[in-house]
């Protein structure tokens, strides 16, 4: 063996074997080789699981879908409960005085007053008098033009303190009775911030509002009340106190 020159081996497996003995034919069998021929070994046993891949590049974006169908609508669920009632809005402007109504029919004629007996009346039943004038604090409890009504049919008004005597008078009269306030004959019916007396008299000499009075407080205060102390007030007209009225005295 160590003489003799072999050709090169051939390793072939046997698809490559058939192949090739049908394309050169007889001159592989006159040329000497060893042949050696490999077939394929039984299936080995399953590797362990490789390591995870880094992710791959997002894909391009597909198409649009088709719009889908319009779903059926949803029974009405049934209604919630009511929320907090929320803070009270900004006072709103107070608007432009209406235009007056027309006239309405005369009344009937009154009763003539006798005044002189029903001031003796109320002068006995020690009612508050000054100089010139005589006060009757009533105790039941009326708006402001039901109370004037009231002492108009009397022979009064309601009392329209015109000096300081007077009205310390009359703020006396209420501590005495043990009452904080009462209407007095005071208003701004006609045009709002201009108050006069009841008699339509203009208070141009004197006056005794609280500190911050009049306000006109929620746009409804165009009446007058007085407290113990001798202090004004503007109220709401609907309300209902007691008042007083005045009379005038007989210069006799």
């Amino acid at each position: 063996m160590s003489g003799e020159k072999l050709m090169p081996c051939v390793l072939i497996t046997l698809l490559g074997l058939t192949l090739m003995e049908s394309a050169h034919g007889q001159h592989m069998s006159d040329e000497p080789c060893s042949v050696q021929i490999l077939v394929p070994g039984l299936k080995g046993e399953e590797g362990e699981k490789g390591v995870k891949g880094a992710p791959g590049r997002p894909g391009r974006m597909g198409p649009p879908g088709e719009i889908g169908h319009l779903g059926v609508k949803g029974q009405k669920g049934i209604m919630g409960h009511y929320g907090k009632i929320g803070p009270s809005g900004v006072k709103g402007v107070k608007g432009d005085m209406g235009d007056a109504g027309s006239r309405g029919p005369n009344g009937d004629p009154g009763v003539p007053c006798e005044c002189t007996p029903l001031r003796k009346i109320i002068a006995v039943a020690g009612i508050k008098e000054t100089d010139s004038k005589v006060y009757l604090l009533v105790k039941e409890e009326k708006r402001y033009t039901d109370a004037e009504v009231y002492c108009q049919g009397r022979g009064g008004h309601l009392t329209m303190p015109k000096d300081e005597g007077a009205n310390a008078a009359i703020a006396g009269y209420i501590t005495e009775a043990g009452l904080s306030r009462v209407y007095i004959g005071i208003n701004d019916i006609d045009r709002e911030g201009h108050f006069t007396y009841v008699d339509n008299s203009p208070m141009s000499t004197f006056s005794k509002w609280r500190e911050g009075e009049p306000n006109n407080a929620y746009d409804d205060e165009d009446c007058a009340e007085m407290v113990a102390v001798g202090d004004w007030t503007d109220v709401a007209c609907h309300s209902t106190m007691y008042f007083v009225c005045e009379f005038d005295k007989d210069s006799g």
